[in-house]
Parts: structure tokens; sequence; C-alpha cells
């Protein structure tokens, strides 16, 4: 049987360091027995929003998995190494502002999630989109409940198999917030840059066997961190590409052959009365 994922850093704390206690008292977080603990990587240290707390998983020794947005959040590595790329001398931060809005109603209908500013005045600025990964499989609820009682110093393995979901993730989530939010930008005069870790970036392709770094050249900045062995949010690769070859990339998936497509159909196949 494949290896499961399983937690890596579960409320900001990494998942192999903890005693069974801490353990216990994050299973119990999870649950909502107790009040989720503040989170170690937003501004503020605010309460941990995150359903279960879970901010990234991981498979044997491979690096993790971003499962939560504000997991990029750390020390404001991202904006500042956008600000560093497109030469501000300091960087202005926005978060949340409306991009879009109902055309009956005019509240906003979408947001671009970070706006990185040379100035307050924003005579120059980029957005900044960032994308953490779904998982597909069961909930971890069942690890929760098996977390919450055991006392071993080794913690139970994962209850149900799970992966990342990367089709979910690129195709279906970030490539729409590309091709909405990207050709405006184009318009406006200035760029998107997005923000998803190393293993999503490898998945859908990697770095480019000649990799630009001028911005004249594309329409999307793609900035891409790993967390490393000591769990701490690190710079790994950047580049441009065009929104067209963007897309390409999140969209990357084969058809598979006929007879492989009409062999599974016919193992799951049933009549219906």
């Amino acid at each position: 049987m494949s290896e499961r994922y399983h937690i890596a850093e579960w409320f900001g704390r990494p998942f192999r360091r903890l005693k069974p206690s801490q353990r216990r008292e994050s299973a119990a977080a999870a649950l909502g027995k107790i009040a989720s603990p503040p989170c170690p990587f937003q501004e503020g240290t605010p309460v941990c929003g995150k359903k279960g707390g879970v901010c990234s998983i991981r498979v044997g020794d491979k690096s993790p998995v971003i499962t939560c947005p504000r997991r990029f959040d750390e020390k404001l590595l991202i904006p500042n190494w956008l600000a560093e790329i497109v030469g501000f001398s300091e960087t202005y931060l926005a978060r949340e502002v409306a991009f879009m809005r109902s055309p009956t109603t005019r509240r906003p209908a979408g947001r671009i999630d970070l706006i990185v500013a040379k100035d307050t005045a924003a005579s120059q600025w980029y957005g900044l989109e960032v994308q953490a990964v779904y998982f597909s499989g069961q909930g971890m609820e069942a690890d929760f409940k098996a977390l919450l009682v055991s006392d071993d110093p080794t913690p139970p393995q994962p209850a149900a198999a799970r992966r990342p979901d990367w089709r979910s993730s690129s195709a279906k989530r970030l490539m729409p917030q590309l091709e909405i939010k990207g050709p405006t930008l184009r318009r406006w005069g200035t760029k998107l840059a997005v923000a998803v870790d190393m293993p999503f970036f490898e998945n859908v392709g990697g770095p480019s066997k000649n990799p630009s770094r001028d911005l004249n050249e594309g329409d999307i900045i793609w900035l891409v961190p790993y967390i490393t062995d000591e769990y701490k949010l690190t710079r790994h690769h950047w580049e441009v590409l065009s929104l067209e070859r963007s897309s390409e990339r999140l969209l990357s998936a084969e058809t598979v052959k006929r007879g492989d497509f009409e062999r599974v159909l016919r193992a799951k196949l049933r009549q219906v009365r």
C-alpha cells in the first residue's frame, strides 16, 4: 500500500515534534472542543480560522504541501519577495481589495488577495494571488479523534487515504482567477503575481527550461517558495510567464485512451430500476 499523506504542520507547529499531550490538545481544538490557538504566521497572530487547523500535509520525507493560504504569510516573505523583484525600495501591502462587483447590488463580487504597492499613493502596484492545495479523499476527523485519545509517543497512522488534488487546485480554482484578473491588470499596465508552493509548481511542469525573469516578457509572475526541514517558508524559484502559457500549464492533463476509459466504464455500470 502506498504511503498516505499525514499532517505536516498543525496549528502552526510541526506535527512530528509534538508530544502526545500537545497532539491531544490540538485534536481537541480541531474537533471544536476547545478554542483554536493563535496562528503564528499571520500579522498580529489572530486565532486560527481554518477548520481542523492543518497548515500542510506531507507523505514520507517529501516537502510539505501547503493546504492553508495563511501558511504563505510567514514573515511576509512573499510580498517582500515580489517588491524586491519589481524594484520597490519599500513594501506597502493591502489585502482583499475588491476587483469585481455585482451589476445589480453593486456589492463586491470578487477580490484580489493582496496588492503590493510602491507607496501609499499606489503610484505603482502589482496584484498577488495565493493558492494553497485542496486534498481529495476522506476528511481528517477520524485522525483527530484517534489523536485525541492517543498516549503513544508515535502518532497513529492516517485513518484514511488522501492526497493533494492538484487538478482542482490548478485548473478548477487558480486558472479561472488568472483568466479573470490577468487580462484586466494587463490592460491597466500592471501584472498579477501568483504564489504556489514547490510541490504544486512541480506538478504543473516545474521551472521552465530557460526561465525568464524579464518582467516585459510575460503577464504572470510566479513565486514558488517551499517549507524547509526546519519548517521555515523559504524562497525557491521565480519566473515570468505569459497568461496563455500559465493557463496551458494549469490545464495540463492527458485524455485517457478509449479502451482504458471503457474498461473503467464497464466496471462502474449498474442497471437502475
